[in-house]
């Protein structure tokens, strides 16, 4: 639902995956973004109409992106997309980071973009410090981007782990994400991503962001 920038790409980018793909606006104008080579079904109507989704092909979809300008259109919809017609993978964008984290525990995914585009443009600013990159629904649980103090470099994933109380899911090495065990040893310009429980996200960059105490060599 939704056939602006992020709508007419999304739709592109499934098509070109191979997907049977169906597009919903309330402005048939706003199809044009769409390539002309586009195959799937464009839909003129409300998102969160029942008889719109059904002319769309609700009833056999696997999967459900409300992502047009309003917040309160993309919840209605994935709310009824979800609830109505039981569709199993449904997101939504929404610019209201609160409202985000709401939806997020009830199951809906969704995408604050406010929140992301200042984590991301922050990350650039200022380097040293957590970015949220994923919360499971209940929030207990964040995958954080973190970048460490220079006097990590050298010591082992497991030593991370073991001091930080948090896990090591992956590291970015020269732009490029790598798998790591408790043996690998961090190297300058690593970016670590690790799962740690909200509570202590806090803690955890506190330890990274400076330089490791003798007793944690």
């Amino acid at each position: 639902m939704g056939c602006g920038r992020v709508g007419a790409t999304l739709a592109q980018s499934l098509e070109n995956y191979g997907h049977s793909v169906a597009v919903v606006d309330q402005n048939p104008d706003s199809f044009r973004r769409l390539s002309p080579e586009f195959g799937g079904k464009k839909v003129t109507g409300i998102g969160f109409d029942r008889d719109t989704l059904i002319q769309a092909g609700i009833d056999e979809c696997y999967a459900f992106a409300a992502v047009s300008d309003g917040d309160n259109s993309n919840i209605l919809a994935a709310r009824v997309a979800r609830e109505k017609f039981g569709v199993e993978h449904v997101v939504a964008r929404i610019y209201d980071t609160q409202r985000a984290e709401i939806y997020q525990r009830l199951g809906i995914s969704t995408v604050a973009t406010v929140r992301w585009t200042s984590d991301q443009v922050l990350r650039r600013m200022l380097p040293l410090g957590a970015t949220d990159e994923y919360r499971d629904p209940s929030g207990n649980v964040r995958l954080c981007q973190i970048d460490v103090h220079p006097g990590w470099y050298g010591r082992s994933v497991g030593a991370v782990d073991r001091i930080t109380g948090a896990r090591t899911a992956f590291v970015s090495r020269y732009g490029t994400g790598q798998l790591v065990d408790s043996g690998s040893v961090l190297q300058e310009g690593d970016i670590v991503h690790l799962l740690v429980h909200a509570a202590s996200v806090s803690t955890v960059e506190r330890i990274l962001t400076h330089e490791p105490q003798p007793e944690e060599d």
